[in-house]
């Protein structure tokens, strides 16, 4: 990518991140393409991230008051899914430990390094609301980053969550205003926190906590258009730029051996980044894979790369190995559903089987069954339903060809890193133009 030509082009940016897992990969590309543009970036986030924001170029400033995880052991998370059987509960945890329950201490923390050094644009991620607040305060125009798929559902879109199909007739668009309003009323038990926050910095109570996204100009979903559900009308201020898929630091570039004789079809199996009570699922697929003339690598991640489990001769597990390596070979993924994994596999042409456990995964599992891109299988699945969907995959020639043609149509669409410089630096020219013509 090319530098900046005109110096005063550069753009003091403060970004805010947190760790969530899949969701800091997307972060520090975004942090590495802005350095490489010439842009002055720091990045204001756990200690966990510190050492990859430092790699990328950026200068770092942890979370003091907020929530701060200082490394990736399981031990470390923020709320632990796998002892959380209910969905909702685990999202009232997250609400409240991260989302909007910190809001004020977040802001608080990114005023004091605004301070220190005044930013001329905010990145933040679209689940942290008190980096929104902190805008809301400071004036600084602020640009949204979503790892994934669109937190609030684009025109046309069922809600966040269950991962429903769009709605196709009446009773369902019904379903869907219903699951919507459900929703809504999850996000407001937090509104008297946020609220809260709100009048500590002198701010005006809001009727919903979702109003307080009004305070970014510019939504950035990292993902494709091309593997999302198809939209009526797009908002104005959200755009795609396409998947940041830049592998974790803590991938090995390679760790690997070559499982089977090469005659066999191969497969990768890769859960979450977190712990999320996957250590049963993982079992049991290995299980299936005992049953199946078909070579796999089992990919552990940080949150269960101590776990032991006992394999077949045709499994190889490993803590970490770059997928990137290993997908070229591979016919089939099984995976939890997230975001990354699956559009890396898509991005390589290779068809899935999907058992979402929840966040964003059933989303994306109902995207890879809209697209006829694999298959979607319960997270409770038995080992013989897991080796059944695996064959299936494998032997209905149709999976293949539209994963294929999902790769195709992820290639043809310009640099994800491209696309998310060009609506950074237009957003901030435009805000500047409308600052000077106020002025004047």
């Amino acid at each position: 990518m090319a530098q900046l030509s005109n110096p005063q082009a550069r753009l003091r940016i403060l970004v805010t991140g947190w760790e969530g897992g899949g969701n800091v990969p997307p972060f520090i590309a975004a942090l590495r393409g802005l350095v490489a543009r010439g842009h002055d970036v720091r990045l204001i986030a756990d200690d966990s991230m510190k050492a990859e924001a430092i790699a990328a170029g950026a200068r770092f400033q942890p979370w003091t008051r907020a929530p701060n995880r200082p490394d990736r052991s399981p031990a470390s998370c923020f709320v632990r899914d796998r002892d959380i059987a209910d969905p909702i509960a685990a999202f009232r945890q997250w609400t409240d430990r991260i989302f909007v329950g910190p809001a004020q201490d977040y802001a608080l923390d990114i005023l004091d390094a605004l301070a220190l050094k005044p930013a001329d644009l905010m990145i933040g991620s679209d689940l942290l609301f008190g980096g929104m607040l902190a805008a809301e305060v400071s004036r600084v125009p602020l640009v949204l980053l979503a790892a994934n798929i669109s937190l609030s559902p684009l025109p046309g879109h069922p809600p966040f969550g269950p991962g429903f199909q769009p709605a196709g007739n009446a009773a369902e668009r019904a379903r869907d205003a219903e699951v919507a309003a459900a929703g809504e009323a999850l996000w407001n038990q937090a509104l008297p926190t946020l609220n809260a926050a709100r009048a500590h910095f002198g701010l005006a109570p809001l009727a919903r906590v979702l109003d307080q996204t009004a305070s970014a100009g510019r939504c950035l979903l990292a993902t494709s258009r091309s593997f999302d559900f198809p939209v009526v009308q797009m908002p104005d201020h959200v755009r795609y730029v396409g998947p940041l898929l830049e592998e974790p630091s803590w991938v090995a570039a390679s760790g690997h051996r070559a499982i089977g004789d090469g005659t066999r079809p191969r497969a990768l199996v890769s859960f979450s980044t977190t712990h999320q009570g996957q250590d049963e699922v993982l079992r049991r697929i290995v299980a299936a894979f005992g049953q199946l003339p078909v070579s796999a690598v089992v990919t552990l991640g940080k949150a269960l790369e101590q776990l032991a489990i006992e394999a077949p001769d045709n499994v190889g597990i490993f803590g970490s190995a770059s997928h990137e390596a290993i997908l070229p070979s591979v016919q089939v993924v099984v995976t939890h559903g997230g975001h990354g994994t699956v559009l890396r596999a898509l991005r390589h042409g290779v068809p899935l089987v999907v058992m979402p456990m929840g966040r964003d995964q059933n989303d994306n599992a109902a995207r890879v069954e809209y697209h006829r891109v694999g298959i979607r299988l319960d997270p409770t699945a038995s080992p013989s339903e897991i080796a059944r969907a695996v064959q299936d995959v494998l032997a209905d020639a149709s999976f293949a060809e539209q994963a294929r043609r999902m790769a195709g149509l992820l290639a043809a669409e310009d640099s994800s890193v491209d696309r998310l410089l060009t609506e950074i630096e237009a957003f901030a020219a435009g805000h500047r133009a409308e600052t000077l013509e106020r002025a004047a």
